[in-house]
Parts: C-alpha cells; sequence; structure tokens
C-alpha cells in the first residue's frame, strides 16, 4: 500500500505578498542615495524640467523619488595638470606643464551641470586654461619663461583663467607652472648665456672689490705718510735727546751685566756696552 506524502498549502495571498516585499525593497534600493564627504548633488527631474537648479544636496543620507536621479559631483577643491603647447613672443613653440586647481560652487553645482553638462572639466575647464596659457606665455621671451618669470606667468594665467570663467560657476584658485620645455638648442644656448652672465657678474665684482683694496691701501699709506711728516716735523734735536736718555735709565734698571759710558756717543748721547 503506497504511502500519501503530506500536501503543503502556500498561504493564500502570500506570493502576492512577496511581490509587495521585494517591490519595496527594490524601490527602497533606488530612492536612497548617500553623498561622501567633499560632495554634493543636484536632482535630475525626469518627469520635470530636468536638473533642478534651486537646491545643491550636501554629504549624508538622501531620499530621492524612485523616477528622479541624483547626480554627485566633488564640491571640494580638486586639481587638474596639462602639458600644453604653446608658442612664445617669437613664434617657438614651447611645453608647458601646469597644475590647475578649482572648485564648483556648491550653491550652483545645479546651474553649472545644467549649462555645461556633467563634464564641465572637459567642457568648460580646459578650454580656459589652454586659452589662458596661449594668451600669457605668448608675450614672453623663451628666456623669460625659463629663468625668472614663472611666479608672473603664473598670476597672470590665473587672472586670465578668472576672466573667462567669470559667471560660469566655476572657481579657480591657484595655477602652478611646474616646467617649460624648450627644444634642446634654444635650451643649451640660454643656458650658456646665463652662465657668460654670471661669470661676467663674478668678474666685476672681482674687479670692484681689487679696486675697493687698492684705494683703501692707498688712503692708508697717505694717512701714513702724512702722521711721519707731522711725527718728523715735532722731533727736535732736544726731544731725540730726551728720549735718548729716558731710554738709557730703562736699561740700566734691566739685570742684565752692561757699562755704560756717558757722553761718548754722538751728540753726546750715552753708549751702551754690555755682554748681553
Amino acid at each position: 500500500m503506497a504511502t500519501r506524502q503530506p500536501e503543503f498549502n502556500f498561504p493564500k495571498g502570500g506570493l502576492f505578498f512577496i511581490i509587495i516585499a521585494v517591490a519595496v525593497i527594490i524601490l527602497f534600493s533606488k530612492s536612497t542615495v548617500t553623498i561622501g564627504p567633499g560632495e554634493g548633488g543636484v536632482i535630475f527631474e525626469s518627469l520635470g524640467d530636468g536638473i533642478n537648479t534651486e537646491k545643491t544636496y550636501s554629504e549624508g543620507f538622501h531620499i530621492v523619488a524612485p523616477w528622479n536621479r541624483m547626480i554627485v559631483r566633488k564640491v571640494r577643491q580638486q586639481s587638474i595638470s596639462d602639458e600644453m603647447n604653446v608658442l612664445s613672443v617669437n613664434g617657438l613653440e614651447v611645453k608647458v606643464n601646469g597644475t590647475i586647481w578649482y572648485e564648483p560652487e556648491f550653491s550652483n553645482l545645479g546651474k553649472l551641470i545644467k549649462t555645461k553638462g556633467e563634464d564641465y572639466e572637459r567642457e568648460l575647464l580646459d578650454p580656459a586654461i589652454n586659452a589662458a596659457a596661449r594668451s600669457v606665455v605668448g608675450r614672453y621671451t623663451p628666456e623669460q619663461l625659463y629663468s625668472s618669470k614663472r611666479d608672473v606667468i603664473e598670476q597672470e594665467i590665473l587672472d586670465e583663467i578668472k576672466i573667462v570663467l567669470k559667471d560660469q560657476y566655476l572657481l579657480v584658485t591657484r595655477v602652478l607652472v611646474e616646467d617649460v620645455k624648450l627644444p634642446t638648442t634654444i635650451r643649451t644656448a640660454i643656458e650658456t648665456k646665463l652662465k657668460q652672465e654670471q661669470e661676467s657678474l663674478e668678474y666685476e665684482f672681482r674687479i670692484a672689490k681689487a679696486e675697493k683694496e687698492a684705494k683703501r691701501q692707498k688712503i692708508d699709506a697717505e694717512g701714513k705718510a702724512v702722521a711721519n711728516k707731522i711725527l718728523s716735523a715735532s722731533l727736535t734735536d732736544k726731544i731725540l735727546q730726551e728720549k735718548g736718555i729716558s731710554a738709557t735709565l730703562e736699561l740700566s734698571k734691566s739685570p742684565n751685566s752692561k757699562v755704560i759710558v756717558i757722553g761718548s756717543g754722538k751728540s753726546g748721547m750715552p753708549i751702551i756696552l754690555g755682554n748681553q
């Protein structure tokens, strides 16, 4: 006799509730967005007018309608590096390596994305950087680009970019020109010229130093000559005799054995004889 297997009766409406639960979970997952540190978000309203430019969402957890989409972009300061081929004032092609620091205006992130798209760096920032670099570098010679004008060029490029990006909801805060690459022959010529100028300055310094020393020695010699002239004019025979006597008295006090002959020297000065 066959054994009858027990039947499992699925609750009526159970499948319906499962479907509803799954749908709710999917719907909830699509309706929640977490915006990370240093980021901001704007809503793209699929059933409305597209990007909502009135509000920028800050960091944290947010719930949006499932038919809308949250566009999240970095709003903290960022940097972009690039190498540009530009022409100097005399038409020589040079390569400029630079870094730009920028950040979108937080409150106007929606307007920035609506007018320039999500890839606003490529659409807006890159052209502005290239235009500013070409405009500024075109004012200088290769020598100025290679040596002493780096900080001035950075500030001028920054000023030019700010003009181009005015009212575009994108801020550029700093420009750094890291390297200027010239053709090898031009770079070698500039380095040779700079070396020669340095050697010339060093030579001029040595000459100036020697001239100063010669002038000092001349003044010193002239001073001594004047002093000797004054001294000679003031030394009479009587003064010399008096100084000789004083010296003789000092020598006579010395413990060394000696013989002093008074009045035997020239002009009556003592003559000192001794074994020391």
